[in-house]
């Protein structure tokens, strides 16, 4: 929890001084030059117009500026902390009395010392007004960054999401509102401080935003100590559902076990391509990845149901771009399509095709990428003939078994090892015409931090084909639906294991 605050400190604080930096003098300009200033401000006021997850996943694709990770979170969060710090700036200053202006002029001050002596002192309540809300708002953004591995409190979210579990959620939620508002309390105390009347003497002010500064600073060293920046580390990623978190803290635990390696997590990543891009652009070290979903999603290779060419022909393309798949762990984790058990037992379905003659009356939800992936909504239809009555309804995947639990859809695609369908009553079809490729779980690293740390492979190479479906299933299930700790299952399997 703390490093994860710590995070979050830093990210924000390192965001708001970077968009007073930049913001401060082009509100000044703005103010000054309001021909010029126009066109800043209309771009500003379009950047808050897009919703911070479009602009998160915008930029991972960017090259140089993007990629996964806390780069791209702190370019966001300084585009959205500048309409505040620039819109005051020019406030502020086009606020002030002219008389005022007038008066310097008059007692011969040049431009540059009307404004730092008499416009910026003048408007400074104002900006700092400005700064007040950019850093609020960058609380709250910093949340959604822990999509793109930028960690900070939104791990607890996402993981929280993941689990449909309220108490993690919480756990994130509620620190991230108590610092927003203790973000919110100490800049409106300052606020009040530097507003003309309430200081009694300059050396208060002084005083004031010297302790202000000094304290921001500890708060970043702080925070730099606490995230794990500095000294030798190994980065586990996952993507953003219950399985994964297991399987990322899997390979954590054991790294941590056979090793003095110390491992950073960067766990409920976006989907298959944001955690790609993280180990390709080097955010992560590591991550399990599905063979199915490596040939068909990752490198657009046609279909293959021989799961060792399909295997083989994996290893072979990560290992032309620079990384190294290890062995299985044993699970396939095929896609599966589910209906609810009572709906199954009342029809007599076994199979997908036993779906066809009922899928005309039934409603239907994917995920995201299911819909768009070369093995999943498109050739399903082509395969087995499917039509609906309405068009698939797209949602998450942490919460699409639940919407089929509840009635709201009568069919969904999801993982064959996923505990929710134990823990719902669900029935998973049987893949009779063949469709789906094998989806092998295999940890996939990057080539050059397997040569650097050597021990990592004999440390992973342990787990190997120990992971049975059943075994995967039971760990989720205990996640999901007993609401258990991750780590703490997969503590007691490594323990069970004796690795």
């Amino acid at each position: 929890m703390l490093v994860a605050i710590a995070q979050h400190v830093v990210l924000v604080l390192a965001a708001t001084a970077t968009a007073i930096a930049i913001g401060l003098p082009l509100g000044i300009v703005a103010a000054r030059k309001p021909r010029l200033g126009a066109p800043l401000l209309a771009f500003t006021n379009i950047v808050q117009t897009v919703p911070s997850l479009a602009m998160f996943g915008f930029l991972v694709a960017v090259p140089l500026i993007g990629g996964v990770g806390a780069r791209s979170a702190l370019i966001v969060l300084i585009l959205y902390g500048l309409l505040p710090v620039m819109r005051n700036t020019v406030a502020g200053i086009q606020g002030i009395d002219r008389a005022v202006r007038n008066a310097g002029v008059a007692m011969g001050m040049t431009a540059r010392q009307l404004l730092l002596q008499v416009e910026l002192p003048l408007a400074m309540p104002t900006i700092v007004a400005g700064v007040r809300v950019a850093a609020v708002v960058g609380v709250g953004a910093a949340t959604i960054a822990a999509a793109i591995g930028a960690g900070g409190l939104g791990d607890f979210i996402f993981r929280g999401l993941s689990m449909t579990d309220p108490t993690v959620i919480l756990a994130g939620a509620v620190p991230a509102a108590l610092l927003a508002l203790a973000v919110d309390a100490g800049l409106g105390w300052l606020e009040r401080v530097l507003t003309p009347g309430t200081i009694r003497h300059r050396r208060l002010t002084f005083r004031a935003v010297a302790a202000i500064v000094i304290a921001l600073m500890l708060m970043v060293a702080g925070g730099f100590a606490l995230s794990g920046r500095w000294g030798t580390r190994v980065i586990i990623g996952s993507k953003n559902f219950t399985e994964q978190v297991i399987l990322g803290e899997l390979l954590a635990q054991a790294v941590e076990r056979a090793t003095d390696l110390r491992v950073d997590r960067r766990l409920n990543l976006g989907g298959t391509f944001i955690s790609e891009e993280a180990l390709r652009a080097g955010a992560i070290d590591a991550y399990i990845e599905y063979t199915g979903t490596a040939l068909t999603a990752i490198f657009h290779q046609p279909t293959s149901r021989d799961r060792r060419a399909v295997n083989a022909r994996v290893a072979a393309l990560y290992a032309e771009s620079g990384r190294t798949v290890l062995s299985p762990l044993g699970f396939n984790n095929t896609f599966a399509i589910l209906v609810r058990t009572a709906d199954a037992r009342r029809l007599g379905l076994k199979t997908i095709s036993d779906v066809v003659p009922h899928a005309p009356k039934w409603k239907a939800a994917f995920g995201y990428e299911f819909l768009e992936r070369e093995d999943g909504y498109k050739g399903l239809v082509r395969t087995y003939g499917l039509r609906f009555t309405e068009p698939p309804r797209v949602m998450d995947l942490t919460l699409i078994y639940r919407a089929l639990a509840s009635g709201a859809v009568d069919l969904i695609a999801g993982d064959a090892t996923h505990g929710l369908i134990k823990g719902l009553d669900l029935f998973m079809l049987e893949d009779n015409r063949r469709y789906f490729p094998p989806y092998d779980a295999v940890p996939v690293f990057r080539t050059q931090t397997l040569a650097a740390h050597p021990q990592l492979r004999t440390a992973i190479e342990r787990l190997a084909g120990k992971i049975s479906e059943e075994t995967m299933r039971e760990m989720n299930y205990d996640v999901d639906v007993r609401r258990r700790d991750a780590s703490a299952v997969v503590r007691e399997f490594l323990d069970r294991l004796g690795s």
